[in-house]
C-alpha cells in the first residue's frame, strides 16, 4: 500500500489548495482510492479537509465532515500529549480515521509514514518489515487490539524487539482485552489507551484524559467531549447532526457519544455503550460487564456479547468467542458472577470472530449470526 497519493491530496486540502478529500476501500485489502468532495455536497460547512466514513460496526456508515482545524488540532495535541513528534507505520486502512490520522499526523510532523502491505492479513512478518524501513529516531504507530494481540502471541525475538523499538504504541478502536494489556506490560511496550471516533477526529481521549483542548462531560451517564477536534457534522443527514452535535448555553459545542462513561478527577472510565442494556425476562443485564467477565476466562482470546431477540423473553444474552475455554466453564462463570439471567443462552466458538477492515468486531454480522441459531 502506497500512501502517496493520498498524501499529496490531503497535504493540498490542508493547505487550502485543494478539494476535501475522501478515500474509500480498492478492490483489494490493500488498495483505496482518492475521490474528492465537491463543495455542493458539503452542505455549508467551510475548510472541510477530509470525508471519513464511520466503521459502521453497528449499522450504515455516516460520512462525517473534518476540517482543516479539527485534524489540525489532533494532530497538535497528540504531539503535545506524547512530547514528541517522529515517524509513524500505517498499519491500518487509510478510508478509517485511525488511518487518516497518521496521514496527518505525518503531514504536520514532516515525516514519511511507512506502510505495511496488507494485501492478506497483518502479521508479524509484515509489520516488522514495515518497521524496518523506518529511518527516525522517534517511531510511532497506531494498532487496534486485535493486531497487537497477533504480535504477542507466541512472539519471536525480532519481534518484541520491533515493538520495543517504537516510542509510542496507540491503541484504540476497540477495548483491549486486559490479558493482553498485561502482556504488552511484560514486554515494557511503550502503550497509550486511546478513545474517540470519525467525530472527534480519532483519538481524543489518551489514556484515560483529555487530550490538550479537547473537553469532556457526562450527561446522564452518556459521555460528551467538546473543543477544536469535533467533526463539523455528517453529510445529508440534518437528523443525527441534531442528536449527536450539540451547542450548549455558553455556546461551547459538544457531541453526544453513543457510550456511557464517568468522569473523576479528569480521568475517563468508559463503562459501555448506551445500547448495552439487555432486558431478559423482564432482567435487566449489561453486555459489557458480562463481556469484561469473559475476557478474563483462561482460554477466552476474544469475545463479543450482544442481546438477541427471543419471542419469549424479549431478549437473550448471545456470544461469540474464540480460544479454548469450553461453553460449560463460560456459563457456570458467569451464573456464579453475575446470576442465571446473565449466561450467554446463544453462544458459539469461532476460529476467528468477524471483524471489519477497521479493526472493530462486525458486530452486524455476529448479531445475525447469533440470531439464526436455537437458543
Amino acid at each position: 500500500m502506497n500512501p502517496d497519493s493520498a498524501l499529496k491530496a490531503l497535504s493540498a486540502a490542508l493547505n487550502e489548495e485543494g478539494p476535501a478529500v475522501e478515500i474509500l476501500p480498492g478492490t483489494s485489502n490493500n488498495d483505496y482510492r482518492v475521490t474528492f468532495v465537491g463543495t455542493e455536497e458539503l452542505n455549508g460547512f467551510e475548510k472541510i479537509a477530509a470525508v471519513v466514513r464511520t466503521s459502521g460496526s453497528t449499522g450504515n456508515p455516516k460520512r462525517t465532515a473534518l476540517s482543516v482545524e479539527a485534524l489540525a488540532s489532533s494532530s497538535m495535541a497528540t504531539a503535545e500529549y506524547l512530547g514528541f513528534e517522529g515517524q509513524w507505520v500505517l498499519a491500518l486502512p487509510l478510508n478509517y480515521v485511525a488511518g487518516l490520522s497518521v496521514l496527518t499526523r505525518s503531514l504536520y510532523a514532516g515525516t514519511r509514514p511507512w506502510a505495511m502491505d496488507l494485501a492478506s492479513t497483518f502479521d508479524a512478518q509484515g509489520f516488522n518489515d514495515a518497521a524496518s524501513a523506518l529511518t527516525d529516531s522517534r517511531r510511532l504507530v497506531s494498532l487496534v487490539p486485535t493486531q497487537l494481540q497477533r504480535l504477542l502471541s507466541d512472539p519471536s525475538a525480532q519481534t518484541l524487539s520491533t515493538l520495543r523499538r517504537f516510542d509510542a504504541i496507540l491503541l484504540g478502536g476497540a477495548r483491549a482485552p486486559q490479558a493482553v494489556l498485561d502482556e504488552a506490560a511484560k514486554h515494557s511496550l511503550k502503550i497509550h489507551l486511546t478513545y474517540g471516533s470519525s467525530e472527534t477526529s480519532g483519538g481524543c481521549v489518551y489514556d484515560a484524559r483529555a487530550l490538550p483542548g479537547v473537553e469532556v462531560k457526562i450527561v446522564d451517564g452518556r459521555i460528551c467531549l467538546g473543543g477544536p477536534t469535533l467533526a463539523s457534522g455528517y453529510l445529508d443527514n440534518p437528523e443525527l447532526n441534531a442528536e449527536h452535535f450539540r451547542t450548549d448555553a455558553h455556546g461551547t459545542r459538544w457531541y453526544f457519544t453513543d457510550d456511557l462513561g464517568s468522569l473523576s478527577n479528569e480521568v475517563l472510565n468508559v463503562q459501555g455503550r448506551a445500547d448495552d442494556v439487555i432486558i431478559t425476562g423482564g432482567i435487566k443485564v449489561s453486555a459489557s460487564k458480562i463481556q469484561h467477565l469473559l475476557e478474563i476466562i483462561p482460554g477466552v482470546d476474544s469475545v463479543v456479547v450482544i442481546g438477541v431477540s427471543h419471542p419469549e423473553w424479549g431478549q437473550q444474552v448471545g456470544a461469540v468467542f474464540s480460544g479454548t475455554a469450553s461453553s460449560e466453564t463460560i456459563r457456570n462463570t458467569v451464573r456464579a458472577a453475575l446470576g442465571s439471567a446473565a449466561i450467554p443462552r446463544r453462544l458459539v466458538n469461532l476460529a476467528v470472530l468477524p471483524m471489519l477492515p477497521s479493526g472493530k468486531f462486525d458486530r452486524v454480522t455476529i448479531q445475525t449470526l447469533l440470531e439464526n441459531i436455537q437458543g
